[in-house]
């Protein structure tokens, strides 16, 4: 709008002034070529109404908006209205007299289009348009939604005005959720109104995927965090239907064949969206066959790249069929770990802490050395950048996307590429995700993409008894943990080395006794070789933990925590005390303390959830290390040869 004729003037001499000043200026210096800029002609927008990709539900019906030049007159327009078959109006009695911007309503059912292609074609209009609406941006109530400056990067305000995932499912594949509060285990209050459908745990194999360490509940809380609650931090799709899929245990960690029999059961139990926030380098066809089989189901498949930092996509997202997600910083420059490689299909906020724990994404999840406690927790990696893109995901599925490659198309086209370049590049994909722009490109994504699910038979192996089945998964064997043991074979080294060279066994001679061997291998992965002679049950399934797992598991149940004299040396120095008059029980002994030694380096080393009793939470992993040193000293003493 112009501001009167009095303004105009004083802008009109403001100008005579300058243009004289330059002409001055030009006659005694001039600038490089490459220094030149050029302006836009001021004579038309360089944006017409032609343009705009602004959806039918923000334009008035039946009414248009014709801006003339400035000071053009009701006499002037009055004369056009007949030629045009309307009745102009200003728009404003009082600024409408200089800005010349005029509406009209429309008989219904006149052809819009050609009636402003004719308008426009008059050289005193300088734009003719639809008559539009504009909106306040969507700003929820959350207290610490300022602080989570990673929904502002991708235009979740102006999004959650088109679509808030309503109805759609999204399974989160990872190590649970704090959903229910349920034997020991709590769901963290931002959660509280979401809604879950029913999951399952492929770790426990029991109905009931609750998180033991924390990752997971942040990742679901990235897609569908309670919203507009006046309470904590917002969530993408925060109207979306979350499936807790529990693949990953306490550690972290999961196999491929869990994964692949997770994302079966999870297209065939009803998930549009699945978001697997892991990863590793080592291919597997048994995995590339179920991301396939779950995008023939009509599933948009997203994970995370890597944070390895370097030019090697991880898998399941480097699989076809999958949506590769990389990381960027507040900055939106790529985040230092961010894997990327020719794989790669879009960034999205990841957080970068190098720049600050407020670098990071902010969500609500529980401690993870303590389940029974909510925090909110600022964490970084390809992890929290995968579910921004699943949620974006879920706004499309719920704006009317009729097939994965629409939801895809929809994404990758809006993306923006990092400043200074253009189309898809291995650092970024197609660029940064944009939720408003992304819904906006739904529109124009072509009809072709339209796609009906049909059943397609499970290819492959059947891993765990899943497969096609819509029945969960049977009892199975959990995965062997090897790393327990590798960390008492190490530790048998400190052990030897410490000792005389008199006093010194073999290594060898040690390792291959069988009365230190089995205690040890009994300690770290428990009876392993059961797997492949009995059929899974409660009974042999147990027997093929670690034993201070089983010893956890039998006598306190699972969900509670670690009780610490479970997890200490408390059993090999009772077993010492034994050994001390009879010396043919030495080297059990020594195979229960490196075992035991093993196993709770390692359990120090993974940072797994805090212990029982302790006064503070990171008491726990000084107490795992002391407990595992005390082991070492007590397998030195037991290996020890008498002079």
């Amino acid at each position: 709008m112009r501001q009167g004729c009095a303004m105009r003037s004083t802008r009109f001499l403001l100008l005579a002034a300058s243009t004289a000043a330059l002409a001055a200026c030009s006659g005694t210096a001039a600038k490089a070529d490459d220094d030149a800029v050029t302006l836009h002609a001021l004579d038309r927008p360089g944006f017409t109404s032609a343009d705009s990709d602004d959806s039918a539900s923000d334009r008035v019906a039946d009414e248009i908006v014709v801006d003339f030049k400035d000071g053009f007159t009701k006499a002037q327009f009055d004369a056009l209205e007949q030629d045009w078959g309307i009745d102009l109006e200003l728009a404003d009695q009082e600024e409408g007299q200089d800005s010349a911007i005029t509406v009209a309503h429309l008989a219904a059912g006149e052809d819009v289009d050609a009636l402003l292609a004719r308008i426009r074609a008059n050289p005193d209009v300088e734009a003719a348009e639809p008559l539009m609406t504009f909106h306040s941006s969507y700003v929820p109530n959350d207290p610490d939604f300022e602080k989570q400056w990673n929904l502002k990067a991708i235009n979740m305000p102006k999004a959650w005005e088109r679509s808030r995932g309503k109805g759609v499912v999204v399974a989160v594949l990872d190590t649970g959720v704090a959903y229910e509060n349920y034997d020991g285990f709590i769901q963290v209050p931002d959660l509280e109104g979401v809604t879950f459908v029913p999951g399952y745990d492929f770790v426990n194999q029991d109905s009931h995927p609750n998180d033991d360490h924390g990752h997971g509940t942040h990742v679901a809380g990235t897609i569908a965090q309670a919203t507009n609650n006046g309470k904590g931090v917002a969530g993408v799709a925060f109207e979306a239907s979350v499936m807790p899929v529990k693949v990953l245990d306490h550690f972290g960690s999961g196999t491929t064949a869990a994964i692949a029999d997770a994302i079966r059961w999870a297209a065939d139990h009803g998930a549009q969206v699945i978001n697997m926030s892991l990863g590793g380098g080592g291919r597997s066809a048994v995995l590339e066959n179920a991301v396939a089989y779950a995008r023939k189901k009509g599933v948009v498949v997203v994970a995370a790249a890597g944070n390895n930092g370097r030019g090697t996509v991880e898998y399941p997202a480097a699989y076809p069929g999958a949506v590769a997600v990389g990381a960027v910083g507040p900055t939106g420059a790529k985040a230092p770990y961010s894997s990327w490689g020719k794989e790669l299909d879009v960034a999205a906020p990841g957080g970068d802490k190098s720049q600050g724990e407020a670098g990071g994404i902010l969500q609500n999840t529980i401690d993870p050395q303590d389940p029974s406690r909510s925090v909110y927790a600022s964490y970084q990696g390809t992890s929290m950048a995968t579910p921004h893109v699943a949620a974006v995901a879920a706004l499309l599925w719920a704006a009317g996307a009729k097939s994965p490659d629409q939801v895809e198309k929809a994404i990758f086209a809006s993306a923006h590429p990092p400043q200074g370049q253009r189309g898809w590049t291995e650092q970024f994909g197609h660029g940064v995700i944009d939720a408003d722009a992304a819904l906006k490109a739904l529109k124009k994504v072509s009809a072709a993409g339209d796609f009906t699910p049909t059943e397609v038979p499970a290819t492959g192996e059947q891993v765990m008894g899943v497969g096609a089945s819509s029945q969960p998964a049977v009892l199975a064997f959990p995965s062997v943990e090897w790393a327990p043991l590798a960390w008492g074979a190490a530790l048998l080294v400190l052990a030897l080395v410490t000792l005389n060279k008199r006093a010194r066994p073999g290594y060898l001679n040690v390792l291959l006794r069988p009365a230190f061997a089995l205690p040890l291998v009994l300690a770290t992965v428990g009876v392993f070789a059961l797997r492949w002679v009995v059929p899974p049950s409660e009974v042999s399934v147990a027997w093929t933990l670690p034993l201070p797992d089983w010893l956890q598991k039998i006598i306190f149940g699972r969900g509670t925590l670690a009780n610490p004299l479970v997890y200490s040396a408390l059993g090999p120095i009772i077993a010492s005390l034994v050994a001390i008059k009879a010396k043919g029980f030495r080297p059990v002994v020594a195979g229960l303390a490196i075992g035991f030694a093993g196993i709770l380096g390692y359990t120090a080393w993974a940072k797994a959830p805090a212990l029982a009793w302790l006064p503070f939470t990171f008491l726990a992993i000084p107490w795992l290390v002391v407990n595992a040193l005390i082991c070492v000293v007590i397998a030195r003493a037991m290996l020890k040869k008498d002079a």
